[in-house]
């Protein structure tokens, strides 16, 4: 998120100044414009909030180099001459890029505020805590001006919200809603659990499906540079004697060949697909085709499916306070689950049931269909006995250690199965190597080799004994 500030002027002249957040300094000013419409504004100026590097000092003291964030370089010289210091140099900085922080950065800030909070200590003692003691410097920069703003009075919710390029959207829209809700750590214990659980998810998919198809490409890749390069050295030169080769021989040397003569075909064949693939799966239509089949497919499809109703079913425990206030939820929970299918069908099925037919919260969810037959039931039973709530979280604890057990089980098989993988290509290249030992030249290429063989000698016999020859030659 970007900061800008513009000055405009009313009809009457008088000058008008104000802030905003935007997704980039493009959007932002696009908004501006709008706002300079509605209202019949003029604007003069719009300024984007940036990091200056800085040199003070006061006094004999010793110099003081920094950055400070601010919309133009004179405020930044205003306020430290205010301050008594004179200034070396205010400029701005080149590369203001700030990575976000790591998941563990957020996790943990998140945590250890829970339990300070617990021990009933004031949040802005502890935002000054975590602040002195963060090492990531986006986040640490980014509380600094969370802890500044809190304190000017600015609403909590505003706030996070403001910074959710670096929490993440549900992050923030959690930290934000907590100061309001009244139990501020059991909101943030929520949120830690959210974050554990979708980390501790990720490594587990990471393992048991990038982590192998890595392995597997490298793999074909090295297969293929054997098959190409390696491989027809030995061959050929049993070819060039008219030699007949065994059958895996012949045919592993034809795909050499191929390889050898059309290698951007090749390439493309193996590198077009993935580029496509992943091109078409960082669109929007892309990201829906593959949120919704992800679910179907074998073995893991069933595990992310109850992954996604655990993390629905957890949020919604957290925020749900009662049935009249039941949609914010709902749309939070589904925006949680990181699962554009989930929560296009929450969104577009779910919710109007509810809000324009009057449908209660079990038949509008079994009618979004992206819930398990298991979880409606104990909805069901839930919403019967007026303890809606309690059945989310029994079914999110449900899910949670059926996932992680099974998660468990399939990462050992995929790893078996890896190996045995890897096991029948090398035996495959192995078996077509050492095939190439079986050939039993027949006595005309043994007729050739002698003949080559006695040339050979020949010439080597002429080239010693004549000298001159042998200059001549070479020259």
């Amino acid at each position: 998120m970007v900061e800008l500030r513009f000055i405009a002027a009313k009809a009457n002249g008088q000058p008008i100044t104000g802030t905003l957040s935007a997704t980039s300094f493009r959007d932002g000013k696009e908004k501006v414009k709008k706002i300079a419409e509605t209202n019949q504004l003029t604007i003069k100026a719009i300024e984007k909030r940036s990091t200056f590097l800085y040199k003070v000092q006061r006094g004999t003291e010793k110099p003081v180099f920094g950055e400070q964030k601010a919309f133009n370089k004179q405020e930044v010289i205003d306020a430290f001459t205010k301050l008594g210091y004179s200034v070396g140099y205010v400029r701005s900085k080149l590369l203001d890029f700030q990575p976000k922080p790591g998941h563990q950065d957020i996790l943990m800030f998140v945590k250890i505020s829970a339990e300070l909070m617990d021990q009933k200590l004031p949040y802005g003692e502890i935002l000054n805590l975590l602040i002195n003691d963060t090492q990531n410097k986006t986040l640490r920069e980014t509380l600094k001006e969370i802890n500044s703003e809190l304190k000017k009075g600015v609403d909590s919710e505003q706030v996070f919200l403001k910074y959710q390029a670096v929490f993440g959207k549900f992050t923030s829209f959690m930290l934000g809603l907590a100061s309001k809700s009244g139990n501020m750590v059991e909101i943030y214990r929520a949120t830690a659990k959210f974050l554990e659980r979708k980390q501790e998810f990720r490594k587990s998919l990471k393992s048991a499906l990038i982590t192998p198809m890595i392995t597997v490409f490298i793999l074909l890749l090295a297969v293929v540079f054997y098959v190409a390069y390696i491989f027809p050295e030995t061959a050929k030169l049993f070819e060039n004697f008219g030699i007949e080769l065994p059958p895996m021989t012949a045919v592993t040397l034809k795909i050499s060949d191929f390889i050898l003569d059309y290698p951007l075909v090749v390439f493309g064949a193996i590198v077009t697909p993935v580029i496509a693939a992943i091109a078409y799966l960082s669109t929007p239509g892309g990201r829906f085709f593959k949120d919704r089949y992800i679910m179907k497919m074998p073995v893991m499809g069933n595990l992310i499916h109850k992954t996604n109703i655990e993390v629905f079913c957890r949020v919604f425990y957290t925020l749900y306070s009662g049935s009249a206030e039941s949609i914010t939820p709902l749309r939070i929970s589904a925006e949680a689950t990181d699962n554009l299918y989930f929560e296009d069908r929450i969104k577009k099925v779910a919710i109007p049931l509810m809000t324009k037919q009057g449908a209660g919260i079990t038949d509008a969810l079994t009618a979004s269909g992206v819930f398990t037959e298991t979880a409606l039931a104990r909805l069901h039973s839930g919403e019967e006995t007026g303890n809606i709530k309690n059945s989310m979280l029994q079914i999110a604890n449900y899910y949670e250690g059926e996932t992680v057990y099974k998660l468990k089980t399939i990462i050992e098989l995929i790893q078996v199965f890896i190996a045995l993988f890897i096991m029948i290509v090398m035996t495959l290249l192995t078996v077509v190597s050492a095939e190439t030992a079986t050939v039993s030249p027949k006595v005309q290429g043994i007729g050739q080799i002698e003949n080559y063989i006695n040339q050979q000698e020949n010439l080597c016999s002429i080239l010693h004994s004549k000298p001159q020859i042998k200059s001549d030659l070479l020259s």
